[in-house]
């Protein structure tokens, strides 16, 4: 690979991750600002964002530099780890084996289920009164 970016996009629910490859020595750059420490907080595990990276064993070896929007923090890691994921399957053919093994590469399709009307919520309705 030579000093070029590889971009893909990862989503889960309503958030969408941006993501940008390049080689480099692992930083993870949130929001042109933050690192992935200082983004997500003591509350998500980095180890789960970073998996694509363990699994191909391509751990240190790239900078990623991320956009996220929309959804909360949960949904925004899994959205990362998709975008991780899809990028080194455009980096190396090779890694999709594994990925696709692990499941990363498939895009968690479930969102929230709209509100219908004459209803108290999508599924929820209002009492019924016989009298």
């Amino acid at each position: 690979m030579s000093a070029q970016k590889i971009y893909a996009t990862g989503k889960r629910k309503s958030a969408i991750a941006r993501v940008w490859l390049s080689a480099g020595d692992g930083t993870v750059v949130v929001n042109k600002k933050h690192s992935m420490l200082e983004y997500f907080g003591g509350a998500l595990d980095q180890r789960l964002i970073l998996k694509p990276f363990v699994l191909t064993d391509t751990d240190g070896k790239y900078d990623v530099m991320v956009t996220l929007k929309g959804g909360g923090k949960s949904a925004q890691s899994e959205a990362l780890r998709h975008g991780i994921a899809k990028a080194l399957t455009e980096i190396d053919p090779e890694n999709r084996g594994a990925l696709k093994k692990a499941g990363m590469l498939t895009r968690d399709s479930r969102v929230k289920e709209r509100k219908k009307y004459g209803q108290k919520g999508a599924r929820a309705r209002f009492q019924f009164s016989k009298r």
